[in-house]
């Protein structure tokens, strides 16, 4: 169980998962650069969270809903939790017998509501499993603090405008709990993990900072000189 001074931000698994690197330069390093990307990312989240709670029908919504999660040492915001209507404690009632619920008046109101996360991304969805991961974390915040089970959320994408359902079974939460052990244990090292250039590094904000081509032999001065020909070149 962690302390509340040990809590990471929820948001370093997908940096975790997308690149090692990427997530030590900017949770040890404190490094971040901004670029079209993540400008735009900053901005639906913003536009999602200003929009505030409501009500439709059988649904409550509520947005920037703050997280947390001391099993797994991990704090954040969620963009958006739906609350669905259900039957009251369907989930521990008697299946056979169909007796009253089994619960304390004081467990009512959680009982009758279902969370469902809803996290948002500007882009299209990934061939990697980090966006899953970063909103099965979200289930799982909400598990240690409601005291209830989560079993199915949804990543929303900007370019195709919809919904990707993700269900949270087993094999997922696995590798959600591991992400986050691996986190506490790369951030408790505070080593830097070196560049290692692929493919990804291209869309990445911090490529500048990272110098992933620097890495195979040649110095960093080169690399810049090289960056800045192809610069003026275009």
């Amino acid at each position: 169980m962690f302390t509340e001074d040990d809590l990471l931000p929820l948001s370093a698994l997908q940096h975790l998962l997308f690149c090692e690197r990427q997530c030590a330069l900017i949770h040890i390093e404190q490094q971040w650069s901004e670029n079209r990307r993540t400008v735009e990312g900053k901005q639906l989240h913003e536009r999602v969270h200003e929009q505030g709670a409501e009500s439709r029908g059988d649904v409550r919504i509520a947005r920037g809903l703050l997280l947390r999660s001391l099993r797994l040492g991990l704090i954040g915001k969620a963009d958006v939790v739906e609350f669905h209507r259900r039957e009251p404690c369907e989930d521990l009632r008697e299946p056979s017998q169909g007796s009253p619920p089994t619960v304390a008046p004081s467990e009512m109101s959680t009982c009758l509501w279902q969370p469902f996360p809803v996290e948002y991304k500007r882009g299209e969805p990934k061939k990697g499993r980090y966006d899953e991961v970063q909103l099965c974390a979200q289930a799982l915040c909400l598990e240690e603090m409601l005291h209830l089970t989560v079993p199915a959320g949804a990543l929303f994408y900007g370019a195709t405008r919809r919904r990707m359902e993700v269900v949270f079974a087993p094999a997922l939460r696995q590798l959600t709990e591991e992400t986050a052990t691996r986190l506490h244990r790369l951030i408790d090292a505070g080593i830097t993990p070196p560049p290692d250039e692929q493919p990804r590094c291209k869309n990445c904000s911090l490529i500048e900072l990272c110098l992933p081509k620097a890495a195979s032999g040649r110095s960093a001065a080169k690399y810049l000189q090289r960056t800045l020909r192809e610069e003026t070149d275009d």
